[in-house]
């Protein structure tokens, strides 16, 4: 009896840490110190002495149950991304620079390539982000994950000077809301998406006109990843009094989190093009609007608050970063909520 009948493979683990080695080599910073393997990473603060009071933001979460459909379609090279943006959006949504990654997998068998495959999408996630990955984990766990399942978790720290935090404490009535469109579902709200569509290969290689594309690759599409937008907010001068990450909860959750005391937001609904694919999911699904907007972003990932002189450079600013920008409502005074009208 050995560790490896008992459905551990530690050559396996070996293999895999080799395969991504070269994927992880490609996110590093000059602040890591050290190499790949080591038992911690090492990250210097040296670069950050010049802040008048540098201040560490964190964040941590993973993919959740979206990762049953990377299974059911074998498809396992972008939910590292997802993992990724999870995390360093809301570092990203504080005004902080998401510094370095470290992520964990936990699997029935080590499957090195598949591993690999994954850590690949993690690395091209902190590449977006400007984050090193500088460690992480991988668990064999027979007998408490299926052989061909595994789960994916990360966490992320960043900085900010504690002046440019953005905390929504000057935020004022007739502050203009900026909606920064998402890529799709993104990671948040899948256990009902399960419920709604047929969990098959067929299903899920079906191809909708609407959608323009299978509603599996719609639905698995990799979450956005706004830090290099935000910054660039930030670069062109224009300071954000407010911002909200629109995750678990959709607006009705996340949108009050960005709001002081005294102040309400009012976003308009039709003041962009909701994704095809929300509209499919309300309609397959018979779920009430409601119960939509309090789920999932319904097509904007990201909402900031800023003065109305400064709403014309935010947008611009944004779509010069590549986003997709609109003014989607305004910050009234009244009690402190959200109305979609």
């Amino acid at each position: 009896m050995d560790y490896k009948s008992s459905g551990v493979d530690i050559e396996a683990g070996y293999r895999s840490v080799e395969l991504m080695k070269q994927y992880v080599k490609n996110t590093m910073r000059p602040e890591v110190l050290g190499g790949i393997g080591g038992f911690s990473g090492a990250f210097s603060m040296e670069r950050f002495k010049k802040m008048e009071k540098p201040t560490l933001v964190s964040g941590t979460d993973g993919v959740g149950t979206k990762l049953k459909l990377a299974f059911l379609m074998d498809r396992h090279d972008t939910v590292g991304i997802d993992c990724v943006a999870m995390c360093v959006n809301d570092i990203a949504c504080a005004g902080g620079e998401p510094l370095f990654f470290l992520d964990y997998i936990a699997c029935g068998k080590n499957r090195p390539e598949k591993i690999a495959t994954i850590v690949k999408g993690v690395a091209d996630g902190c590449l977006q982000a400007g984050a090193a990955l500088i460690g992480g984990e991988t668990a064999e766990m027979p007998g408490f994950y299926p052989e061909e399942e595994y789960d994916l978790a990360g966490f992320a720290v960043g900085v900010v000077d504690e002046k440019d935090l953005i905390t929504g404490a000057d935020l004022q009535p007739g502050d203009v809301l900026i909606g920064i469109a998402s890529s799709g579902v993104h990671s948040n709200g899948f256990s009902l998406v399960r419920s709604v569509f047929e969990m098959t290969p067929k299903s899920l290689g079906t191809y909708y006109d609407e959608l323009g594309s299978t509603l599996g690759e719609t639905l698995l599409a990799p979450t956005r990843i706004y830090v290099k937008a935000l910054k660039a907010v930030k670069d062109a001068g224009v300071r954000i009094q407010a911002c909200s990450h629109i995750t678990g909860g959709g607006f009705y959750e996340n949108v009050p989190r960005m709001l002081r005391e005294g102040t309400r937001a009012i976003i308009q609904k039709d003041s962009y093009e909701v994704p095809s694919i929300f509209r499919l999911l309300e309609r397959q699904g018979k779920i009430e609007e409601r119960i939509m907007y309090n789920t999932y972003n319904m097509g904007i990932g990201m909402v900031v608050a800023v003065r109305p002189d400064d709403a014309g450079r935010t947008i611009q600013a944004l779509l010069e970063a590549g986003e997709r920008a609109c003014v989607i409502g305004s910050v009234e005074a009244g009690e402190k909520g959200v109305d979609l009208c």
